[in-house]
């Protein structure tokens, strides 16, 4: 691999191990507040966040690369549609969080991994062997990390699915959209359309009081600031540079951390059984990167 796909790899880990602590953030928010409210207010917070970096990075970069498009209504309608899909997907997750274990949910939104490629196909695009089976293997790893009882699908575990699916279509849009357009600028605006969609929703549906966001600001600043502002940001920026499979299962492993996170923020034990999960993930990451390619 070359130095950029290194280093595009780094970033998505480090953007799977924020949003692995997520899990925590979100579950203490929900205490709070509802999952509508939540969501709105931590995108807004991380598209806000992002708009003085883009001031600031075009007075430093006045003349952009000329193989980034430049016209600001295509941008626009790609942060719409980018935004849509985030929008989608963190509902369904939010919502169905309500209804079934953080386990099966865990497992069941990692489906991605194998949803991505599959997708894919229908596009023309082709992957290699050594990243289906990697996928394979990542699954397998969820669901000996994840499920710790009988597998049925409840109404949260088909919200969960739906997740799935919608974070599949998420990092293949994201793989399209960020070769062709300003990264940071793509953030912005995906963030702050998925935080008016939430937030529209909430106020719709839900009961908002500033005591809510007052009680719940530790969680909001994480999820807003870390998990929304700088990991889905890492993820943009490195697809530029990996395909759109290896990245859904590099991205994957927040499910390691989120175990993690448990064990040492929330007193949660891992057995066996977890950490033969743990590695089973690991080696489809390793596999799916090291497989040797045909070149086309």
């Amino acid at each position: 691999m070359n130095n950029k796909a290194v280093l595009a790899n780094a970033l998505m880990l480090l953007a799977a191990a924020i949003w692995g602590f997520a899990f925590v953030a979100q579950r203490l928010g929900m205490e709070t507040m509802g999952p509508h409210l939540f969501n709105g207010v931590r995108f807004l917070m991380g598209g806000i966040v992002l708009i003085p970096v883009v001031y600031w990075l075009g007075a430093q970069r006045p003349q952009r690369s000329a193989d980034k498009s430049t016209n600001k209504n295509h941008l626009l309608l790609a942060g719409m549609v980018a935004g849509m899909f985030l929008f989608a997907g963190a509902t369904l997750q939010q919502v169905g969080l309500q209804y079934t274990t953080a386990g099966k949910a865990g497992f069941i939104t990692g489906l991605y991994i194998f949803f991505v490629p599959a997708i894919g196909l229908f596009f023309g695009m082709r992957t290699s062997l050594g990243t289906w089976i990697g996928a394979l293997l990542a699954v397998g790893g969820l669901y000996l990390l994840s499920i710790r009882a009988d597998f049925t699908l409840s109404r949260g575990d088909t919200l969960q699915l739906l997740c799935a699916v919608a974070f599949a279509g998420h990092v293949l849009i994201i793989g399209y959209l960020a070769t062709r357009y300003d990264t940071i600028k793509l953030s912005a605006i995906q963030f702050i359309v998925a935080g008016l969609l939430a937030l529209l929703v909430a106020i719709i549906t839900e009961t908002i009081t500033w005591q809510m966001l007052v009680d719940t600001a530790l969680p909001l600043a994480y999820a807003g600031l870390m998990s929304t502002g700088v990991a889905y940001t890492l993820q943009v920026v490195a697809q530029q540079h990996a395909h759109s499979s290896h990245a859904a299962i590099i991205l994957s492993s927040e499910g390691v951390f989120a175990v993690l996170g448990g064990w040492l923020l929330l007193g949660e034990k891992l057995p066996m059984q977890g950490l033969l999960g743990c590695a089973l993930m690991l080696a489809g990451m390793l596999l799916s990167q090291l497989w040797p390619t045909r070149k086309a």
